[in-house]
């Protein structure tokens, strides 16, 4: 049965960053992105390094769009798993080397000053 746990106070994790929280033994991290939180499991698919600790920024890519010229881009939308440097999508979960591959995301919302996360 899914439950609802207050991880933070609205504010208290800055943009850009990540807040590890633990609920029932399992670490969670939980991001502010512009404002918009996304929580990811602690847990990197490659090694089960803690990916959530890892730095948060941007990437490169490259589309027909740019002409497949490299772009920087998805600032502060990218997790960068601290071991072995695989990229997550924070909003998403999808790692960007293997599409096949994601993490798991957690609903997360804002409840007045709160913010939750569901299991």
């Amino acid at each position: 049965m899914a439950s609802e746990h207050v991880v933070a106070r609205v504010g208290e994790i800055t943009e850009g960053k990540a807040r590890i929280v633990e609920i029932n033994g399992r670490e969670i991290g939980v991001f502010n992105v512009d404002g918009e939180y996304f929580a990811l499991p602690n847990i990197c698919i490659h090694q089960y390094g803690p990916v959530c600790k890892g730095r948060v920024s941007g990437t490169t890519y490259a589309n027909a769009e740019t002409n497949w010229k490299l772009q920087w881009g998805y600032e502060g939308e990218i997790v960068t798993c601290p071991w072995h440097g695989l990229e997550f999508d924070v909003k998403t979960g999808q790692c960007l080397a293997f599409p096949n591959r994601k993490l798991r995301t957690y609903p997360v919302r804002v409840d007045g000053d709160q913010v939750k996360i569901t299991l």
